[in-house]
């Protein structure tokens, strides 16, 4: 499997954020699309960052409640790690799981294209296990 059979599933919308939006936007972005993370972009098209709702939280924290009012920029992950729809899924999820991202925007030919999170790929993973477990007891039985 591969990231682009994620996204196929899934579908490639992304929820991005502008640098200049406040936390409070972010927030609201997070509530109305039951989302844990947005892409950080300054024209929905390119990656500029990746903000969660943890990053908030643990901003919330080390700041207070002055972050919520503050540009999300100030909280973002700016140097983010993406990835291709053709790259191999078993290689992301390694990615994801070794460097502990929950979620990884998908680019192609430095276009936004989708966002991959954790629970796709174990979701897509076990979708893929029952096949190959159907496919052997059916050579089994057959």
């Amino acid at each position: 499997m591969r990231v682009r059979d994620v996204l196929a599933h899934k579908g490639g919308g992304v929820v991005t954020v502008r640098p200049d939006a406040t936390c409070r936007d972010l927030l609201a972005l997070l509530a109305q699309h039951n989302i844990g993370a947005v892409v950080v972009s300054p024209d929905g098209i390119t990656v500029a960052g990746i903000v969660s709702e943890r990053d908030v939280v643990r901003r919330l924290h080390d700041r207070g409640a002055a972050v919520l009012d503050a540009p999300v920029e100030q909280i973002a992950t700016l140097e983010v790690k993406t990835c291709h729809p053709e790259d191999p899924l078993d290689e992301l999820r390694e990615t994801m799981t070794l460097r502990r991202f929950r979620h990884i925007p998908v680019v192609s030919q430095n276009r936004l294209v989708g966002i991959v999170s954790i629970g796709d790929v174990v979701k897509s993973t076990i979708s893929q296990l029952e096949d190959e477990k159907q496919h052997l007891i059916d050579y089994l039985q057959g």
